[in-house]
Formats: structure tokens, C-alpha cells, sequence
């Protein structure tokens, strides 16, 4: 090879060297593009802004900061990082008795959005009276906040909200098995988000503040096993649990106690629609119920238990009061057995005005393509609910808080399959409640929540402390709306109240010793 040719190798392989190192920088630079550009949530951020509101006629000024904070594993590696807002009141002294209300709507997979922006929080919905929405979309003062008597913290558990799975250090994303071990269940639920409690609660200084939890819904699973999962694994002690719109809480009412305890709500519902016989609905609803009350379980309890070894004759008289009860007719209810199911209820009732009744609320009406079926085409008063929540939740937390992302707020987001085995968490909150003499509980249900029925949140109650030991530290406030009570502002008003009240009497008396006598 000629010294020409050598030199025409050696340039000709320094441009391809060349060219090749420009195309390795160039591949480099877009994918930092593409990272740049990727839509994740920071695993740690907030955003704090300044405000003021007017409660029970007094100007409270507080901050509200909304962010993200980490869940770590055993290692202390981030698998998760979760999305919350906080709201402190600003004109206080001494924080170490301010108490504070770590609040959780259920689902499960459901978004902290509920209750943040129509029940507790310093802003609500614009709706009407009786909880429509109404456009333009959009948030007002809540005169009703409990902001006035205790700090609030809304946290949307993983991947609702802005809350997401993180991958590992590697890169890679856990699969769908083994995020529902992480997160997805009863057990592991309450695990990380106790875990995550303690963080909180330590990056805020708020150790020695009276310390709260509400829950609605799935949610009062969640805050149950809280109570017991905070004492005996972060021994983080608490002063009170709500729980509003409660489920089971793995207590056991299958069967007829299940079939049975449906009658009083299918009594308020027929009530409010006017549904019932003329000497029923002229009484005032509280009196309805506690008729359909007594029946139900003096009566109709006893004989859905005796089953098929009912005569004929006594068949006929349970339909005729069923019937009574209900709103439905005797025949409807024989051909179910004396049993009708919800969904055949939600659609049978006012079958003959061309109207279904909500699932979560019955005081909702809906439309289906055909008189005829055995249950609604559609939830009525869900899609109502997310006609309002939905663009008020979105535009709130950019325009008014300054959190901005283009992370997609999941009002309900993708968890399932949810575990639900090993339910223990009613036992696990009588357990917390016994060896903790500060801890009380009390239950908020409207009487026309089909879904989580008011009569059932009454057994839990019963059920919840059967040795009756610890009644006086366990209230039931019921209210004239559905599942989500605070919707219907009469309401608002009364189940803040009772809140208020609740959160006031659960502080002990300075000096007052955690012990029994």
C-alpha cells in the first residue's frame, strides 16, 4: 500500500469514526430529549400558595401545598411515589395541639377528589342545593370546612390522582403481579400507606398533634386497618376514625342478614320518591325507618332465615309488608322470593313513570333504552358526579394551587384485581379502639345510599363491639342524601357539624390520662 492509499484509509476511516461518534451524540441527545419529554410525576415535589376563607362567619387564613412524596420499600428504595394536599391553618400557636384529619376516598382506585372538593376541604363544587352539577364548572368557598378546628391532608393512595408505580433502578417497571403485592390489596394497601403516614407526618412536624382519619366508602376499610396498622407498626397512636358511607369491613352479614337489612333504605328511597302507601308517606322519614327498622329485625329477618319451611300463608303476609316497605308490588316481591335484589329494585320502582333510581344516591333518576329488564342501563348519579368533579379537580389544582403536570389525573384509576382476602380490618379497628382508651369512632351514612346502605353501617356499628364495652366511644349520624351525604347542602352543613363536634369531644381534657378505670 502506497503512502497516498494509506492516507486515503486513514481519512477515509476518521470520517466514519467521525460520523459514527455524531451519530452516537445525536442518539444520545434524543433520548435525553425523549426522558425530558417523558409525562412522569416527580417523585418528590410541592407547591405552596397562600389563601383565606370564610368559616361559620370567621376569616381563616391557611396554606395550601400540594405535592408528591415518596413510599419506599424495605430497602429504602422508592417504588411508588404518592400525590397529596394539605391544607394548615396559618394563625396557630401551638401545633402541637392542632389536630390533623388524614382523609382517603375508596373505590378501591378512587382519587382523594371526592371529599376534598365537597365535604371537609376550604373549597366546594358549585352544584345546586341538591347536588347537580352546574355550568360553568368550578369551585367556591366551603363556609362549612372543618379547617377552623384541624389541619386536613388529602392522599390519593398509587395510581389515582397524580399518585404512580415508579420503576426500579433499573428502569423496569414492576409487573402487574407484583404491583398488586405492593399495593393492590386489603393488607398490602394499608401496609404502605402507613409507611407513607409516617413520612408524612415527620417531613410536617405533626408527632404531637391529635391525629385523625376519615375515610368514605372502600375507603373505610382502609382507615380501619390504619388505626390498628399505625399503633402497632409506626406507633403512631390516633384520637378518632369517621368513617362515612361504610362498607363490611370484613364483617360478616352474608345471606338473609344481607337481604334483610336492605329493606329500610328501600323504605327511604320509596319515600323520597313518593312511592310508598298514603299513611307511610304522610309520616316524616325518621319515623318511616324506624317502623321498616323494627320490622326488619323482628320479622322480616326471622322469616328470610326460615326460607322454604314458610307456609303459603306466611309467604303472603311477609310479601304484603315487604310490599308495604318498599314501594314495590306483593307480586314483584314473591317472584324474588321476598327478596329483591338492588339492581331489580333500581329499576322496578318507578318502572311505571319510564324512571330508574341511583345506585348511590336514589334521589338520581335515570333514563334506559327499554321499560323492561331486571336492572339500570347506567348509574345516574355517577355520571351526574363526574360531569362536575371531574374539570373542577383538574382546573383546581392547576390555576388555584399552581401545581402544574401533564401527568393525567386518575379520578379512578387502574388497581385491579384487588386482593380482598384476609379482610380483618372491623376486628383490627375494635382491637386499635381497646387498646388505645383515646380512640373513637363515629359513622356517617345517608339513608339513600344504595350501594353502602345505611341499615348496614348500623349493623357494623353493632357488630363492631359486640361485648358493648366501648358503645360510648361509637356514634351514627345518618343524613337526608346518598352515599356521598355532603353533596346536598342542608347536608354539608350538618355533616361538618357533627365532624367538628366529633373532633372537638375526641380531645382529651389537659392532663386527661390515656387509661381506664
Amino acid at each position: 500500500m502506497t503512502l497516498a492509499t494509506k492516507t486515503i484509509v486513514g481519512t477515509i476511516t476518521a470520517t466514519l469514526l467521525t460520523t459514527a461518534s455524531v451519530m452516537t451524540l445525536d442518539a444520545q441527545a434524543q433520548a435525553q430529549d425523549v426522558q425530558a419529554h417523558q409525562r412522569l410525576i416527580p417523585i418528590e415535589s410541592s407547591k405552596t400558595t397562600e389563601h383565606s376563607v370564610e368559616i361559620r362567619g370567621e376569616t381563616v387564613d391557611y396554606t395550601a401545598t400540594a405535592g408528591t412524596l415518596p413510599v419506599w420499600n424495605d430497602e429504602g428504595k422508592p417504588t411508588a411515589t404518592l400525590f397529596y394536599t394539605y391544607y394548615k391553618r396559618e394563625d396557630i400557636d401551638n401545633r402541637e395541639k392542632r389536630p390533623i384529619v388524614y382523609s382517603f376516598n375508596g373505590g378501591p382506585g378512587s382519587a382523594s377528589v371526592w371529599m376534598h372538593l365537597a365535604y371537609t376541604g376550604p373549597k366546594v363544587l358549585k352544584l345546586s342545593d341538591e347536588g347537580y352539577p352546574i355550568q360553568p364548572y368550578g369551585v367556591q368557598d366551603n363556609p362549612h370546612s372543618i379547617l377552623d378546628v384541624a389541619d386536613i391532608v388529602f392522599i390519593n393512595p398509587v395510581n389515582t390522582g397524580y399518585s404512580r408505580v415508579l420503576p426500579n433502578e433499573n428502569g423496569e417497571m414492576p409487573s402487574r403481579d407484583e404491583q398488586q403485592k405492593m399495593f393492590f390489596g386489603v393488607n398490602s394497601d394499608v401496609k404502605y400507606l402507613a409507611e407513607w403516614m409516617n413520612t408524612f407526618t415527620s417531613r410536617y412536624n405533626r408527632w404531637r398533634s391529635p391525629k385523625f382519619l376519615i375515610g368514605e366508602s372502600y375507603g373505610t376499610t382502609r382507615v380501619s386497618g390504619l388505626a390498628h396498622a399505625l399503633q402497632n407498626q409506626q406507633w403512631m397512636y390516633l384520637n378518632g376514625v369517621v368513617l362515612v358511607s361504610p362498607t363490611e369491613l370484613g364483617i360478616e352479614r352474608s345471606g338473609p342478614v344481607e337481604e334483610a337489612n336492605r329493606l329500610p333504605y328501600y323504605a327511604a328511597a320509596a319515600w323520597y320518591h313518593d312511592a310508598l302507601p298514603s299513611d307511610l308517606q304522610s309520616k316524616d322519614l325518621l319515623d318511616v325507618l324506624d317502623e321498616a327498622e323494627t320490622y326488619t329485625l323482628n320479622e322480616y329477618l326471622p322469616a328470610l332465615a326460615k326460607g322454604a319451611s314458610l307456609t303459603h300463608q306466611q309467604r303472603e303476609q311477609i310479601a304484603s309488608q315487604v310490599a308495604r316497605y318498599s314501594g314495590l308490588s306483593e307480586e314483584a316481591v314473591l317472584s324474588n322470593n321476598l327478596a329483591p335484589s338492588t339492581w331489580y329494585f333500581w329499576k322496578e320502582l318507578l318502572r311505571d313513570r319510564d324512571r330508574t333510581i341511583g345506585r348511590l344516591d336514589s334521589r338520581y333518576l335515570g333514563i334506559d333504552g327499554r321499560r323492561a329488564g331486571d336492572g339500570p342501563d347506567y348509574n345516574a348519579e355517577l355520571t351526574s358526579w363526574l360531569h362536575s368533579f371531574t374539570p373542577a379537580i383538574n382546573y383546581y389544582l392547576r390555576e388555584e394551587l399552581g401545581y402544574k403536570t401533564d401527568v393525567k389525573y386518575n379520578m379512578f384509576g387502574p388497581v385491579h384485581p384487588w386482593d380482598r382476602s384476609n379482610n380483618n380490618t372491623g376486628e383490627q379497628l375494635r382491637e386499635a379502639m381497646a387498646a388505645n382508651p383515646y380512640l373513637n369512632v363515629m359513622v356517617q351514612a345517608g339513608y339513600f345510599d344504595g350501594a353502602t346502605n345505611y341499615f348496614d353501617a348500623k349493623y357494623t356499628t353493632w357488630q363492631l363491639d359486640r361485648s358493648k364495652l366501648m358503645q360510648d366511644r361509637i356514634s351514627f349520624k345518618g343524613y337526608r342524601s346518598g352515599h356521598m351525604m355532603y353533596l346536598r347542602r342542608p347536608d354539608l352543613q350538618k355533616s361538618n357539624e357533627d365532624l367538628r363536634e366529633f373532633i372537638l369531644n375526641a380531645l382529651p381534657e389537659d392532663g386527661e390520662p390515656a387509661q381506664y378505670k
